[in-house]
């Protein structure tokens, strides 16, 4: 098995440091696009790499019903604590009943990721990362980790709604959104709240590569509808939503979606 230690682990010492003790005291932290890159060890040409995967997604018919034009794929792997990954069996993606309210006890069918989104680099670099992070949350043996690339349209007769469902959790330990990018774009500001509802963190994600994390467990969040800047063209907005959940054994978790 691959171990995750060696130079880009201690190049990114810092940055990881400090979105640990961020989620430890605030529940939520953004780290910059630079700090990411230093930790993933990538450049402006890998993010334009990755973000060409987004050309490939496939419909969602579910946020169809709501009104909500959304492009999706998903894909659940494995990952342990030397950072080595293994995929899942791709199953129905299903979430806890106390999570999200459109969804209750409903099993969805998404497209799987592509091969090639797999075998991105900064992909696997990225799982890594979170999973170095996430250990702040839980002293896990096994990480389940669900991958949903979105991209989310709307245009000036309908608006594009990056959570449908509204405020929620999603029922996993850590919960993560990465900015791929976004074009004639306005609004799409991600607010983080503790139960009772107190704001923790509101920040509009812009630069690719800036990188939204949340303690799950801790907190619910929410991403406002996004709209055209220019109406003679349609807004669209990209992002990579990553979720972590510890687990002694990913087994007990692969008919769990």
């Amino acid at each position: 098995m691959e171990d995750i230690a060696g130079d880009s682990t201690l190049r990114s010492a810092g940055e990881v440091a400090e979105a640990r003790q961020a989620l430890l005291s605030r529940h939520a932290h953004v780290m910059e696009p630079a700090a990411v890159s230093r930790c993933l060890g990538v450049d402006a040409a890998d993010w334009r790499r990755f973000a060409l995967h987004w050309e490939d997604l496939s419909h969602d018919e579910y946020a169809a019903r709501e009104g909500t034009h959304r492009l999706r794929r998903y894909g659940h792997f494995s990952l342990d604590r030397t950072g080595a990954l293994r995929p899942m069996p791709h199953l129905a993606f299903a979430q806890p009943e106390d999570t999200n309210p459109l969804y209750v006890g409903e099993e969805r069918h998404f497209e799987p990721l592509t091969d090639a989104f797999v075998a991105d680099p900064l992909f696997k670099s990225l799982l890594r990362l979170l999973g170095r992070i996430a250990s702040c949350l839980r002293d896990a043996d096994v990480w389940s980790v669900k991958v949903h690339p979105f991209r989310v349209v709307a245009s000036t007769d309908r608006a594009g709604l990056p959570t449908p469902e509204g405020r929620h959790r999603d029922g996993v330990t850590l919960v993560t959104s990465l900015m791929i990018s976004r074009e004639n774009a306005v609004g799409g500001q991600s607010t983080v709240y503790t139960p009772d509802g107190t704001t923790v963190l509101a920040t509009t994600l812009h630069e690719p590569g800036t990188l939204l994390l949340g303690d799950d467990r801790a907190t619910l969040h929410e991403v406002a509808p996004i709209s055209p800047a220019d109406a003679t063209r349609p807004a669209r907005r990209d992002v990579l939503v990553t979720t972590l959940t510890a687990h002694h054994s990913a087994e007990r978790d692969a008919q769990v979606g």
